[in-house]
């Protein structure tokens, strides 16, 4: 049986450990749930694990948004408090406060 627990919660800021970019959590799957065609695309000696959570990121670089889907092991926490920009971080959390964005709505 597999047990995964995540490191990052929703609304957490984290940024890519190779990639210039960071983002803020919106979702996590336990483990791999996308499809074989965009794992297979990462080059073989970049590619992550699947047993492992992955996160869904409303992501930002210095020239656009975008939604990324990364692997825990490609993370890490920002700690700049610096605010991410991306439109649609209004839609689903509050006001950036203490370094974290609290959720617009209930979890079941």
């Amino acid at each position: 049986m597999l047990k995964t627990r995540a490191k990052y919660h929703l609304g957490q800021v984290v940024r890519h450990r190779k990639h210039p970019f960071r983002g803020v959590v919106f979702d996590v799957d336990a483990m791999f749930a996308n499809s074989d065609e965009w794992y297979e695309s990462i080059p073989a000696e970049s590619r992550p694990e699947k047993d492992q959570p992955f996160y869904h990121l409303l992501a930002e670089n210095d020239q656009s948004f975008y939604v990324a889907y990364v692997s825990e092991q490609n993370l890490i926490a920002d700690y700049s408090g610096v605010p991410v920009e991306h439109p649609d971080v209004p839609d689903l959390f509050g006001p950036f406060e203490d370094g974290t964005y609290p959720l617009h709505f209930q979890l079941n």
